[in-house]
């Protein structure tokens, strides 16, 4: 291949592409340009750096050092999602999960009175697991069993879990002892900041101007440092050791009978959180259509690998992220767009003070426009089959207001099997849709909701 050939953008313009880029990636045949996956990529990685600061801190409070888990948290996102890059070529990004961490430091360590070290073993124990699982294909079995409204359910409730998210982090929803969230005050800085930022973005995507998240996202960063107290701390920072948390963990302790259930729970919202992730932006990317649904096999041994690869390093569970969704939405549609995001990642560990100087709410308004925008899918539900509609409803709801895509789907399978069983329609599920159901039924009856 010449490596001065053309490759198409969207709007029939020509840019010139490397060779090798285009060979890997296959830019041309998803329409796309190096310029849009660079930005996609960028974006992608501004929406979700916060982990490199959120991880230490949370993982912090169990005991671990946090200089050595920032390290961790930069080295397994930067090689989780350049495996995801390479080898399934999705624009989907890596990194220790949300939640998972938090269940890690204050459930598995503070309440059960775990080793950091032996939770993370436990984390390797069902990392292997989960590789086990995805290398007989068994998570390819349960993405078969999924019936097509759950399948748009995840989409819509990874929207709206987003969207809770970008809320929270703007501070136009704050929590309310009385009404579990109430209104945030609209009257500081951040607040006003991440609403003009929303109405950047908007505009700007309705003018179809190129990079309008981006943009909505480096602006609202920019009038932080005037009117919302930023501070800037340079550029350059040298990373510190990595060795505290570097195989440290201890398998051995996590085999003992106390930690089973913590590696259970590790295991299944692993799992689900993961699948229901990846589905979700895949299929808002376009790439869950026949012809393309073998890369989201690569996609699946690609997360299952980082969680071990994690534990190693030290650091809680490693998923795919679905602040992913706003790089799909900038245009992101192939591996270089995780690349970008990978590399942002490696580059992290040295600048690590210009990567803080993004505030949350200048994120959030990037995370509320693509929540608003994956509530289009609910359109394709069939709003007249109620043993269809309601699990998927369920599905979505739980999912922001538990905090966890693992659980929306727990309560979407078990609430579309009893509605199917009890209509006489049981012959029309999927068997996996029971085996799926009756493990979480189990889970929650017999380990809880954690």
């Amino acid at each position: 291949m010449n490596r001065t050939e053309q490759v198409l953008d969207p709007r029939g313009q020509a840019e010139p592409a490397r060779g090798w880029i285009e060979r890997i990636f296959k830019l041309r045949e998803h329409g796309t340009t190096v310029r849009t996956e660079l930005v996609a990529g960028l974006t992608t990685f501004l929406t979700m750096a916060y982990i490199i600061f959120v991880n230490p801190s949370i993982l912090g409070d169990a005991g671990m050092p946090k200089e050595a888990v920032f390290v961790a948290t930069c080295l397994i996102a930067a090689l989780g999602t350049g495996i995801m890059a390479f080898y399934a070529n999705y624009p989907i990004a890596l990194a220790p999960g949300m939640g998972l961490n938090a269940y890690f430091a204050y459930v598995v360590v503070g309440q059960m009175g775990f080793t950091w070290q032996a939770a993370l073993g436990a984390v390797f124990v069902s990392g292997c697991l989960f590789l086990l699982v995805t290398v007989f294909k068994l998570r390819e079995l349960i993405i078969r069993g999924i019936p097509h409204s759950i399948r748009i359910a995840i989409t819509v409730g990874i929207g709206l879990f987003l969207a809770i998210i970008a809320l929270k982090s703007a501070g136009i929803v704050a929590a309310s002892p009385a009404t579990f969230v109430t209104l945030g005050d609209l009257h500081t800085p951040q607040a006003v900041l991440a609403v003009l930022g929303f109405f950047t973005i908007v505009v700007l995507d309705r003018l179809k101007v190129p990079g309008a998240i981006l943009i909505g996202i480096v602006a609202v960063t920019v009038a932080s440092f005037f009117f919302g107290g930023n501070i800037f701390r340079g550029v350059f920072a040298m990373p510190p050791s990595i060795a505290p948390t570097f195989l440290q963990l201890d398998i051995k302790a996590a085999l003992t009978g106390g930690i089973l259930n913590v590696i259970l729970v590790f295991f299944l919202v692993e799992l689900f959180d993961a699948t229901g992730t990846l589905m979700g932006v895949a299929r808002r990317a376009g790439l869950l259509v026949p012809g393309k649904m073998d890369r989201l096999n690569k996609a699946l041994l690609a997360d299952s690998g980082a969680i071990f690869a994690g534990s190693l390093l030290g650091t809680s569970s490693t998923t795919a992220y679905v602040e992913s969704a706003a790089g799909v939405q900038a245009g992101g549609r192939t591996g270089l767009t995780a690349l970008t995001v990978a590399v942002l990642f490696l580059a992290a560990l040295v600048i690590s003070p210009l990567a803080g100087a993004v505030p949350a709410y200048a994120t959030a308004p990037a995370l509320l426009f693509v929540a608003c925008l994956m509530l289009r899918e609910l359109t394709e539900l069939d709003w007249n089959e109620t043993t269809e509609v309601i699990p998927a409803a369920i599905t979505a709801l739980v999912m922001p207001f538990t905090y966890s895509i693992a659980n929306g789907l727990a309560f979407g399978f078990i609430t579309y099997a009893v509605l199917k069983l009890f209509t006489g329609r049981a012959r029309e599920v999927h068997w996996m849709v029971w085996l799926i159901g009756g493990v979480f039924l189990f889970k929650f009856i017999y380990i809880g909701g954690h």
